[in-house]
């Protein structure tokens, strides 16, 4: 999975956000956090919704009892950079809270179908671009 998502992170940054071969057509971003052991940057490739100009990621690990590296990452570090299509930009993340989760959770068509896979409550994070 490792070389998979490694590969596709090339492919995103060199076509400027527009993936080819089998992932062609699809809108994905590039989360990059700060390892919370290491300080090294580290780079995921998730789905996404959005409301406005804020993106909405959430941390579902495949359906996993622990949350993912990165969830963890920007917890222990809150500095991230988003890359969606062309665009790169510093956000500041913060995950919803109750009444946001459940409104906003609606906007990204495969949280309700990763939910189900747990019985963690699968943090959504509110990706709120920071003016530079």
């Amino acid at each position: 999975m490792k070389a998979f998502n490694k590969k596709l992170i090339e492919d995103f940054r060199r076509n400027g956000g527009k993936l080819s071969g089998p992932m062609a057509g699809r809108t994905l971003l590039l989360l990059t956090t700060i390892g919370a052991k290491s300080g090294q940057p580290q780079t995921v490739v998730l789905g996404f919704g959005q409301e406005g100009d804020r993106f909405l990621i959430i941390a579902s690990n495949n359906g996993a009892a622990q949350h993912p590296f990165w969830y963890r990452n920007l917890l222990a570090k809150p500095e991230v950079t988003v890359e969606v299509g062309p665009r790169k930009f510093k956000a500041r993340p913060r995950t919803a809270n109750r009444e946001e989760r459940e409104r906003l959770g609606r906007l990204i068509p495969f949280f309700e179908g990763e939910q189900k896979k747990t019985s963690r409550e699968i943090p959504l994070v509110l990706l709120e671009p920071i003016s530079e």
